[in-house]
């Protein structure tokens, strides 16, 4: 059973930073794709970064300069190092793996086939 489980959410004032993890298990093969969205009741789920299994990296307009995505070495664990939070990053923030087809942005949800359940952070003012 794939299970995809976020920690590292939290309260922050704004300006500050944290790292959100995904540890990625129950995977019979690599993930072609891994990413973090996120989203606020009663919004659409947007896309915040993601990365493939070339290295390719692409970040929403909000995230770029601001945040950075990575994996460790065995590919199991996604992370997202968040810094010069804003009260507007704050959202439920959930991983994603395993993209359905090829795409030219890897931020649409529609893509992951897997989810896990949401780690929350609030950026206070």
């Amino acid at each position: 059973q794939v299970t995809l489980v976020e920690s590292g959410g939290g309260t922050v004032q704004s300006g500050g930073s944290l790292r959100l993890s995904c540890v990625a298990s129950g995977f019979t093969y690599r993930s072609n794709c891994m990413g973090w969205f996120r989203q606020i009741p009663g919004k659409e789920r947007e896309g915040v970064a993601a990365i493939d299994v070339d290295g390719r990296i692409d970040y929403s307009d909000s995230a770029q300069g601001r945040f950075t995505i990575s994996q460790d070495n065995s590919k199991t664990t996604l992370v997202l190092q968040m810094n010069s939070l804003e009260p507007d990053d704050t959202a439920m923030y959930y991983c994603a793996a395993v993209c359905s087809r090829p795409s030219r942005s890897l931020l649409l949800q529609e893509l992951y086939k897997f989810w896990g359940q949401g780690t929350q952070v609030t950026v206070s003012s």
